[in-house]
């Protein structure tokens, strides 16, 4: 029996978190059928109008809300510009409420927790939503155990992720939840996906968060990206950044909040999960990534994540 996926939309909403997370589990669909088995999923859209008009400015076709009582395996519930009129609507608010009830389990994509605040779902539990909404969703919603970092956060039956594509991480992982890990992972190579992130990663990039903070270095920072197999010394950087190794201390870390050492140690664990997570070996990844010798970057991944690379490759590498 396949099961049923509401994805809801709205007037203004986010075109990718409705057409990712569908198009994933249409994708399960297909490499189902492909292998000669049943369609696992019953993937519809479902609004207050026929046709939604998302931020993009593409309609999009739905059908009707609903029974809330109606029978349902999940309901996913996107973000985007539309979602503050969304949370005014007290129709829609309610009808996510009752229809949760029914639901075995519920997600929301990118600004869609704010709906899920707004409904009492999220009161006490822990959620994500994207990076940029999450001072305004901590002042809004004071009982949420919000986290800024994931790329999704699984709650008991309540999902939430981050920004827009993040809902695909999330959707792959609902896929692997229902039918199996190489099911998700065929998924997500038909799709073309770079890697199946696990939802402990990071929403944000090392080198991405340090070049926000400090316009300064945003060359030094891709000269890092570029040259990490190399030593990276303080004087190294120094040099590069044109500047004394003292006044380079003192001055980078005011901008980033970090050393010149851990930010390098930041980018260098980036660029080695990534690598693994490709099945990459890791005395191989240890080099290209700077880190000198494998017992080095497994205290490094010890002290970042709780796992050592070995296990980490071997839970997630495709």
């Amino acid at each position: 029996m396949s099961r049923r996926i509401e994805i809801l939309t709205f007037a203004d909403s986010q075109l990718l978190d409705v057409a990712g997370p569908l198009q994933v589990f249409a994708s399960a669909n297909d490499m189902a059928r492909i292998a000669g088995r049943a369609a696992p999923y019953e993937p519809v859209v479902v609004g207050l109008a026929d046709q939604m008009k998302t931020s993009s400015g593409l309609s999009i076709v739905a059908q009707p809300l609903s029974p809330t009582d109606a029978p349902l395996d999940t309901l996913i519930i996107p973000g985007g510009w539309g979602v503050y009129a969304a949370c005014d609507d007290n129709r829609l608010v309610e009808w996510i409420g009752m229809r949760t009830q029914a639901a075995r389990r519920t997600a929301s994509v990118c600004s869609g927790a704010f709906l899920l605040a707004t409904a009492g779902l999220l009161d006490g539990r822990r959620a994500v939503t994207h990076w940029q909404r999450c001072e305004e969703f901590r002042s809004r919603f004071p009982k949420v155990r919000l986290e800024a970092d994931p790329i999704f956060i699984r709650d008991g039956n309540i999902w939430t992720s981050a920004g827009v594509t993040a809902g695909i991480d999330l959707a792959l992982a609902l896929v692997e939840a229902d039918l199996g890990r190489e099911p998700a992972l065929t998924v997500a190579r038909q799709l073309v996906v770079f890697m199946k992130r696990p939802g402990g990663q990071s929403q944000f990039s090392a080198a991405l968060q340090l070049q926000d903070k400090a316009n300064r270095f945003d060359e030094l920072h891709a000269w890092i990206v570029e040259n990490l197999e190399h030593p990276l010394s303080l004087p190294d950087l120094a040099e590069r950044a044109g500047m004394s190794v003292r006044s380079f201390s003192r001055h980078y870390h005011r901008m980033t909040g970090r050393t010149p050492a851990r930010a390098v140690e930041e980018m260098r664990l980036e660029s080695a999960r990534r690598q693994l997570e490709q099945g990459a070996h890791v005395s191989r990844v240890a080099f290209r990534c700077g880190f000198g010798a494998e017992e080095t970057m497994r205290r490094a991944f010890q002290r970042q994540f709780g796992v050592s690379p070995q296990a980490y490759r071997e839970r997630f590498s495709l």
